[in-house]
């Protein structure tokens, strides 16, 4: 037996149970319509309509428009065809009620029901201008129904379009935390297993370079650690009030190109203006584009030289990584990873065979072209 409130379940009652609830239903509908309507046909045709609607009821068939007309019957028997009952405001009611529970098309089938009935009763039944009040009332009923159901469908799109943005912007915050995650994680693993085997092809002749190469993939480790970590407190907000380490940029591009040096690859840098003044995020995508173009050269062409060149202008950045080795096919994760750092900040880049091997081309927008943009 279950004892919460959530486990309760509708009462199904049985047939002959049903039918019997029908009978005293029925009963009950005669007793009320013969009072009223001293007219054997009528009280006939409304007990007919009431025992036709516990029919639908009690056999679970709820159509809308049949439940309105339905009731606008019974509202027609009580009216007694007169225009000072009030009674007929009920119709009124019912065609707003058409609108917001069974939509525009049920509204407007109600309408034209409610119209034709009202119709009837000024023409053939009670020739009265009162029924023309009736009818602009529930005209008007409808039409403000119809207004709240285009406010409410607004409602429901816009919560739709609300949940889809935040979506968005959950899955482009994902991908950029795993971005930096693969160009933090893939540079320093690779820089660090070339000190490795540095130090194992090192340490039966010169065991002071290899204790040397040893340790400073100990420092990568330990920085890597420490990037992994800035990169995963991006996932929520710091709640300690402490400032974040601040993300490398422009001026570190000199310093990672040394990094690569120290680790045995063969690395040159050719810069064409001020690095150190780029713009944070500018900065920070030069330096990550250059990362994974050195950490792809040194995966997939070991030993081959590379040439960096970095031009800083006015209205554009450029950056070409050129690597003296067999051109392969570039279509990982890190390509994409170049490609989207770019594309964010309204540049471009390329990557594929070119130069004397492979060419890592990217162009960026420089603090020129970017105040151009916003005067225009």
């Amino acid at each position: 037996m279950s004892g919460g409130t959530g486990d309760r379940r509708p009462v199904v009652f049985p047939g002959a149970a049903r039918w019997l609830a029908l009978g005293v239903f029925t009963v009950f509908v005669a007793i009320g319509l013969v009072p009223l309507n001293p007219d054997p046909v009528a009280a006939a045709a409304a007990a007919v309509v009431a025992i036709g609607a516990a029919v639908l009821l009690v056999l679970r068939w709820r159509p809308l428009l049949g439940y309105a007309a339905a009731a606008t019957g019974g509202i027609a028997v009580l009216g007694h065809g007169l225009s000072s009952n009030v009674g007929w405001f009920a119709v009124c009611l019912l065609g707003s009620w058409c609108v917001l529970t069974g939509g525009r098309r049920a509204g407007a089938a109600y309408w034209a029901l409610a119209m034709t009935l009202f119709a009837v009763e000024w023409i053939w039944i009670e020739p009265d201008p009162g029924w023309g009040a009736w009818m602009a009332g529930t005209t008007l009923s409808v039409l403000a129904a119809l207004l709240i159901r285009h406010e409410i469908d607004l409602v429901v799109q816009l919560r739709t379009a609300q949940e889809g943005l935040a979506e968005r912007a959950r899955a482009e915050e994902r991908n950029r935390i795993a971005r930096e995650l693969h160009d933090v994680i893939a540079h320093t693993l690779t820089v660090s297993l070339l000190h490795v085997t540095s130090a194992r092809l090192a340490v039966e002749h010169d065991p002071a370079d290899a204790a040397r190469a040893l340790a400073e993939a100990e420092r990568l480790g330990r920085e890597s650690l420490a990037e992994v970590r800035l990169a995963v407190g991006l996932l929520h907000q710091r709640e300690d009030g402490g400032r974040a380490a601040p993300l490398p940029g422009g001026a570190d591009l000199p310093a990672l190109v040394d990094r690569f040096r120290a680790a045995g690859a063969d690395v040159s840098l050719t810069v064409d203006g001020d690095p150190g003044r780029l713009p944070a995020t500018t900065g920070l995508a030069v330096y990550r584009i250059l990362q994974e173009a050195l950490t792809n050269a040194v995966k997939h062409a070991s030993g081959s030289p590379t040439a960096v060149h970095l031009r800083v202008g006015a209205d554009t950045i450029g950056l070409a990584v050129e690597t003296a080795a067999e051109p392969g096919t570039g279509t990982g994760v890190g390509v994409i990873s170049m490609r989207e750092r770019a594309e964010a900040l309204g540049g471009s880049c390329q990557a594929g065979p070119g130069g004397q091997g492979w060419l890592v081309r990217a162009t960026l927008p420089g603090q020129g072209s970017r105040r151009g943009a916003a005067a225009t």
